[in-house]
């Protein structure tokens, strides 16, 4: 609820843990910094064979990581080889060793580096092989830098090595300052900008990023190339907040800007048009379009304009920005789907049919894909569920049970260190296949842990087992509360499924607590309304949650008509949110999903749906289309209800 999801799940304690575990303890001292107490709890674990000495002695080395020098490195990775801490230190040390510009001992441990998954670190290798003599190519470095989601010091570093060699010049930093101003990481731009080594340019940079219309009423020029790149980030600045008014502005006083600017800013104006739901986003992409047609535009960009065309029933345009995405993403089931339908909207009902049948048979699961269970539906085919596996054998299960990292990240778990548990069960997943996979999951089905028995029976490729994809935790609570509240059992399924993975004490981190996630405030409101005693440790009690989560999926059910998609939404983003979204043409409601502007919300309305479609299935209940969960179409309330949820 609110814009919390599953996999955001905040690490929160079980109320039956052993405070005195000393892996906890270790956790509670390393988040203190208590060096003192984490060296006595190290040497305790490792006197004692603690199972999870090796978390407990990782705590006591990060925290004084600064300190560390790699004999004392080299010991603890002979002391637990192979292990997930040992990767996940070696992973925190890479990053000391390259501040440190180590690059001997940094070389040293990449090439024993499993996870490679830190992008700092990332950077961190390529800058050890410039420092080697190495001689790094523009899109190597590029890359890297430009896939930095933060503005670390790895990816500084690079940059800053890159533009001293000559590799970067300053149309590389610029391209840079645009992509994350675009992204709104205003620290990156500022990264970005610093290394031209320009102070004044900084300066001004600063200014417009406090302020944005003042500068370009005081500073603003559109020379040289410089100032010009200063003039549009302003402009872009406005666009993120009135798409209107820069678009209103950048026509009248800046039309001398560079061709290029003017093709990026009207591509930004566009996209926050689109994120509107104006009608007037599909004019603005087109601008751009017609200004730089070969200009390469960001995934995001495409997408929307994509999600703009489809919106205004133009499908010529919807082809034309999927033909601009790159392989992969167009490759994607859901970019699959809409060229599909796009396809069929201009009338070639032979190759959309072509398409969708690619799609709906693309592989056994595909009835468990969104979008390839749309295609079969539109072509009028049953979607049957994949059949069963064969049972794990006896040395199947053993083999799971006996994993070690399996066995640590499940006792890390149950101790209420979930974050550092689920680390290590991911860990120890990578490369086993279907069998091996199918038979952890269910080592952490019969322990209860859902949302590892989910997520791990979700990596396999052939062998699918849906009692472990879809399972039914408190079965008999679930179906009596949904029942009691006039609600499709199915439906709440699969929001519980994609809220909490049937956690119990599932706690976001914006305060949503339990099975359905419930906001306190939230709670109080409904249980006021439908006459149910509170109190807010009430939330941690399954029976309770379960009641005043449906109660108030209810309401907002009916609030938006019984409009499941529009429910959805309502659940995750609030209910006012998806009343503004639903204002404008008229819409089939699989377009008006695709249009959410929230990605976090357009992803849980399809899952929700999508589940509520598989459980119907699972159960015996009707409904089982998803078709028939979207409804026809989306568009204004007929008559506005003024009784407000929270």
């Amino acid at each position: 609820m609110l814009l919390t999801m599953a996999a955001a799940l905040a690490p929160a304690a079980s109320p039956a843990q052993p405070a005195d575990d000393l892996a906890v303890q270790a956790r509670e001292a390393w988040a203190k910094r208590d060096r003192s107490r984490l060296a006595m709890l190290a040497e305790a674990a490792q006197a004692q064979a603690h199972p999870l000495a090796g978390w407990v002695a990782y705590f006591e080395l990060n925290a004084r990581l600064a300190q560390v020098r790699q004999p004392e490195m080299d010991a603890f990775y002979a002391r637990y080889p192979g292990s997930y801490v040992e990767d996940r230190l070696r992973n925190d040390w890479l990053l000391e060793l390259g501040r440190r510009r180590d690059w001997a001992n940094f070389r040293r441990d990449h090439a024993a580096y499993q996870m490679r998954d830190d992008r700092e670190v990332v950077c961190y290798a390529l800058l050890a092989e410039h420092a080697a003599g190495a001689r790094l190519t523009l899109d190597a470095a590029r890359g890297a830098w430009f896939a930095q989601k933060d503005a670390d010091e790895g990816c500084r570093a690079l940059a800053a090595a890159m533009v001293e060699a000559g590799t970067f010049k300053p149309d590389t930093l610029w391209a840079r300052a645009r992509q994350a101003q675009e992204q709104g990481r205003a620290t990156a731009v500022r990264q970005a900008v610093a290394l031209l080594d320009n102070k004044a340019l900084s300066q001004k940079l600063a200014e417009l990023q406090d302020n944005a219309g003042r500068y370009l009423t005081r500073k603003a020029r559109t020379t040289p190339r410089a100032e010009a790149e200063l003039t549009a980030l302003a402009l872009a600045r406005v666009a993120a907040n009135d798409p209107d008014q820069a678009g209103a502005v950048l026509t009248a006083k800046w039309a001398k800007l560079p061709q290029d600017l003017r093709a990026w800013l009207w591509t930004q104006i566009a996209r926050h048009s689109a994120l509107r739901l104006q009608d007037d986003a599909l004019a603005a992409f087109e601008r751009a379009h017609q200004l730089a047609p070969q200009q390469a535009w960001s995934e995001d960009a495409l997408a929307w304009w994509a999600r703009a065309a489809l919106r205004a029933r133009s499908p010529a345009v919807a082809l034309r920005a999927i033909d601009q995405m790159s392989a992969h993403e167009q490759r994607d089931p859901g970019w699959a789907y809409w060229r599909a339908r796009a396809t069929r909207m201009q009338g070639d009902a032979a190759g959309a049919r072509a398409q969708l049948q690619a799609l709906a048979t693309a592989t056994q699961a595909a009835p468990l894909n969104y979008f390839g269970r749309l295609a079969a539906e539109d072509l009028g085919q049953p979607t049957p569920l994949p059949p069963a596996p064969a049972p794990l054998t006896a040395d199947e299960r053993r083999a799971a049970r006996s994993h070690a990292g399996l066995a640590r990240g499940l006792r890390l778990i149950e101790l209420g260190l979930r974050s550092e548990g689920v680390r290590e069960w991911n860990f120890s997943l990578r490369g086993m296949d279907d069998r091996q996979l199918l038979a952890a999951a269910q080592e952490a089905c019969d322990r209860q842990v859902w949302d590892r028995c989910i997520n791990t029976s979700e990596r396999t490729k052939t062998e699918i087992d849906m009692a472990q994809r879809f399972p039914t935790p408190h079965r008999e609570e679930l179906l009596r509360e949904a029942r009691a509240a006039a609600l499709d059992p199915a439906y709440v399924f699969g929001l519980v499924r994609q809220e909490s993975r049937f956690v119990l004490d599932a706690r976001s981190h914006v305060g949503a607590a339990g099975l359905m996630q419930v906001m306190p405030a939230t709670a109080k409101w409904t249980a006021k309304k439908v006459g149910l005693p509170y109190s807010p440790e009430r939330l941690h009690d399954r029976d309770f949650n379960l009641r005043i989560g449906t109660h108030y999926l209810k309401l907002v059910l009916d609030r938006f008509d019984g409009a499941q998609a529009l429910a959805a939404a309502a659940y995750n983003a609030g209910p006012g949110r998806p009343a503004r979204w639903r204002e404008g043409p008229v819409l089939d409601a699989a377009i008006w999903a695709e249009n959410i502007p929230f990605n976090e919300t357009r992803d849980y309305v399809r899952k929700v749906l999508l589940g509520g479609a598989i459980y119907a299935q699972l159960l015996g209940l009707p409904a089982t289309q998803l078709r028939e969960r979207l409804g026809g179409n989306v568009g204004p309330a007929k008559q506005r209800n003024e009784d407000d949820l929270p």
